[in-house]
């Protein structure tokens, strides 16, 4: 989630600039010690994917007590809140719930002591280390503001409390739960998610392609194994893999265009166990990440190609080819309506100010929220949208090195999180579904 250097421009006097004062936002500010307290619970205990069930009470009792319809465990522990409120589009608002298998350092007095197993089995320590508690306590103090202020609005509301974003799963979970069919269908999707490469309280938002095709992929290269001392007995995997390794990324700088975005990287590497002995076997593990579907599909078919035909210059018979496997399902690209994301850009900047809403590049990390745009042959107009959450001198002074997510260190600013992201989601909700006079 790189953005350019010059965000950092005047970074200093950003988070000072105040947000348009109105109703809403001075309802914010007078919750946020409430809403704080809300943070620093979830934060404190955070779950993992597909088992959110103390995230999601929380969300949904919050939503049935400002007066919202609520269905719970839908998508397995997801929440969907729904407020009809006359005539009028279908707005659906969505935070993600999971923490992740991430010990924390953060030395908050708050900080999460939870334990837990991750899907691959492995017992670690559970953070918010993704900023998901802002999601969801932003996510409440919208739906308690729209629900108070029924009168100002028309149309229909659907809150959605999403599992298991960090699998990549949640979203077409719900969406293979019926989100779609049991619930109202929206016209309009809207979403945010922090993030620490822009100062605190100033907003991002990114037209078009927003986030990547997230695929992983397993390779098992098979060899011949023997002694070390006899390698001319053998047919070595870890020096057939450890070729595909540099040859893999002329996927990129050789056959990809430089303009358009595409990485390959081998993030595991695991072969032999002993000095001496020369392995039979060698597993790699590679994340490759994409926007367009036709340069997913090129990079995929590459890296099968590359991984065949190094087993073919290395002599191996055409029973050891090694296996390709492309795990399903993958984390699709999420893209921004150009328009929509456009025409809310100009809104963000009137009401906030140019100093703190902005256009910014795309990034190569993966979210699930883009399924929701995808569900329908129609066309649901659609956005995600950046808030920063770092204090804007620290930003300034310190840079790339300010932890980010994922990171066991990483801590924004949660109020200006919130604060921002909830005044931002409610005006947005408000322009879409406006009162008739």
């Amino acid at each position: 989630m790189k953005l350019i250097a010059t965000l950092l421009a005047g970074a200093a006097a950003l988070s000072s600039i105040p947000a348009q004062a109105d109703a809403i936002s001075d309802s914010i500010k007078a919750e946020m010690p409430g809403l704080m307290a809300i943070y620093r619970d979830l934060h404190a205990n955070p779950e993992l994917s597909f088992e959110e069930k103390r995230s999601a009470k929380i969300m949904a009792d919050a939503a049935r007590k400002a007066g919202f319809e609520v269905t719970e465990n839908v998508g397995k522990t997801g929440v969907v809140a729904v407020m009809k409120n006359g005539p009028g589009p279908v707005v659906l608002i969505r935070a993600d719930m999971d923490g992740l298998p991430v010990i924390e350092q953060t030395g908050l007095p708050y900080a999460s002591k939870v334990r837990g197993v991750s899907t691959a089995g492995v017992e670690s320590g559970v953070m918010h280390a993704c900023g998901h508690d802002t999601h969801m306590t932003a996510w409440i103090a919208v739906a308690r503001y729209l629900a108070a202020n029924r009168k100002d609005w028309s149309g229909t509301l659907v809150m959605v409390g999403q599992p298991a974003e960090e699998l990549g799963l949640g979203a077409r979970a719900m969406l293979e739960d019926g989100l779609y069919t049991r619930f109202p269908k929206p016209q309009y999707t809207l979403a945010f998610h922090d993030t620490h490469e822009l100062p605190s309280g100033v907003i991002g938002v990114t037209p078009g392609y927003a986030l990547a095709n997230v695929d992983s992929v397993d390779i098992t290269f098979k060899g011949i194994g023997g002694h070390g001392s006899r390698p001319h007995q053998t047919k070595d995997p870890i020096v057939l893999a450890s070729a595909f390794v540099t040859r893999v990324q002329t996927l990129v700088s050789r056959e990809n265009d430089p303009s358009v975005p595409a990485v390959v990287t081998v993030g595991s590497f695991h072969a032999g166990a002993k000095h001496n002995i020369i392995s039979d076997k060698a597993e790699l593990q590679l994340t490759v990440r994409s926007y367009a579907d036709d340069v997913r599909a090129r990079l995929l078919s590459g890296i099968k190609r590359v991984a065949e035909g190094e087993a073919v210059v290395a002599g191996l018979p055409a029973d050891l080819k090694p296996t390709v496997e492309v795990r399903e399902p993958y984390t699709r690209s999420t893209f921004n309506t150009p328009d929509f994301s456009k025409d809310m850009l100009g809104f963000f900047q009137s009401r906030f100010g140019p100093a703190r809403a902005r256009e910014v590049p795309a990034s190569m990390g993966g979210e699930d929220f883009g399924e929701f745009g995808r569900a329908d042959a129609a066309g649901i107009k659609s956005m995600i949208f950046w808030v920063g959450g770092t204090p804007a001198e620290k930003l300034a002074s310190e840079g790339s090195n300010v932890p980010g997510t994922h990171s066991p260190f990483f801590a924004p600013e949660a109020d200006k999180v919130i604060g921002t992201a909830a005044e931002a989601l409610i005006a947005a909700s408000m322009r879409l579904l406006p009162k008739k006079q």
